[in-house]
């Protein structure tokens, strides 16, 4: 935490509210857009600027973090490059926590939820639960807070439809919670739904974060693949350059059967593919292709091993993509008449999914 301690400590512009001026607004959502569709150069180039023109603002240090993030997808941790995500968001949480009255209270609410968040996804995906619980309980206060601020920016409608989601949803899919959830104030399904789209629609930094919540909803929650396609479609076209969209438009589709127009976006793309962890990702699609639409058992096989042993080196990272690849050779199994094999793939897949219902069956 190096880099914490020696945050510069630099006084904000006079009346500093960086997502008031127009022309600050504008760089960083251009910042925002390269960041997602991976032109990183393109994205440090603005993030300078940015820090030239507001030195010491909370929004350098969440940008520099999202590029970090994406850069480096998936960000594992004990890695430099999570140390470096890691302090970028500490940073930008300790500023919002030092400066008293801001000129705009929003704005650095915003980016203290911004880098809250970001970082309990970090530490979730990493499968550090001894960070995310303390995080998680620091973080209540500045969330309850998020009502007050919804008509200051769309951002913030984000946090108020995820808790609205989940405080129903989660407890409904994860009894051993309801106890729990009741500590809290109720949500609303259909409320946290509207405005998760909403702030997809309009946000400023938080648009891909909701379309990605939104298509993660409707496909693990609520099984529902067709409202699911939309908010994928979205995230595709609109970041094309972003790898781990296209995998999860891809995902999309087979879920809905459409194994033609999953199969040409892999054709596309596979040969211009940078990023080793979606290679993976599209071996297994791969195979779910050679398995349900072309009936090619052997082919699907080698696909799927192939996927398992690429996606690995992940650890939990690849746990939910590979147990596709398990479910997959269940079904192989089953069909060759191998009762054991059948048995223990499913097993393995069950084992790394927390989403059971999502089998490609």
């Amino acid at each position: 935490m190096l880099a914490l301690a020696s945050v510069p400590m630099l006084p904000l512009q006079s009346g500093a509210q960086i997502l008031r001026d127009p022309e600050s607004l504008e760089t960083v959502k251009q910042c925002v857009d390269n960041i997602y569709n991976f032109r990183f150069g393109e994205a440090r180039e603005l993030l300078q600027k940015i820090k030239r023109s507001w030195p010491g603002h909370p929004v350098g240090y969440i940008l520099s973090g999202m590029i970090t993030y994406w850069e480096n997808f998936p960000l594992l941790s004990s890695t430099p490059a999570g140390d470096s995500f890691r302090d970028d968001l500490n940073a930008c949480i300790r500023i919002c926590g030092d400066v008293r009255n801001p000129p705009d209270y929003a704005e650095y609410l915003l980016a203290n939820l911004g880098a809250r968040g970001l970082l309990l996804m970090y530490y979730a995906d990493n499968d550090l639960s001894s960070e995310v619980f303390p995080l998680a309980r620091s973080t209540w206060r500045y969330l309850r807070e998020s009502f007050n601020y919804t008509s200051s920016y769309d951002d913030f409608y984000f946090f108020t439809g995820l808790y609205n989601y989940y405080r129903e949803a989660y407890p409904e899919k994860h009894p051993v919670y309801k106890l729990i959830a009741i500590l809290f104030p109720k949500g609303n399904i259909e409320t946290g739904l509207r405005e998760l789209r909403r702030a997809a629609e309009n946000s400023i930094m938080l648009k891909a974060e909701s379309a990605f919540f939104l298509t993660h909803i409707f496909i693990n929650f609520e099984n529902n693949y067709e409202r699911g396609e939309a908010p994928g479609r979205f995230l595709h076209e609109t970041y094309p350059g972003n790898e781990q969209y296209l995998a999860i438009y891809v995902r999309n589709l087979l879920l809905l059967r459409k194994y033609d127009e999953a199969g040409d976006l892999i054709r596309i793309r596979n040969g211009s593919l940078t990023n080793p962890f979606v290679r993976a990702e599209m071996t297994i699609f791969s195979g779910i292709i050679q398995e349900k639409k072309y009936g090619n058992l052997a082919e699907a096989q080698r696909l799927y091993d192939k996927g398992i042993a690429d996606i690995n080196p992940y650890i939990v990272y690849g746990d939910e993509i590979a147990s596709y690849a398990y479910f997959g050779l269940s079904r192989i199994a089953g069909m060759n008449n191998d009762r054991q094999g059948k048995k223990l793939y499913r097993k393995r897949a069950l084992e790394l999914t927390d989403y059971k219902s999502v089998t490609f069956d």
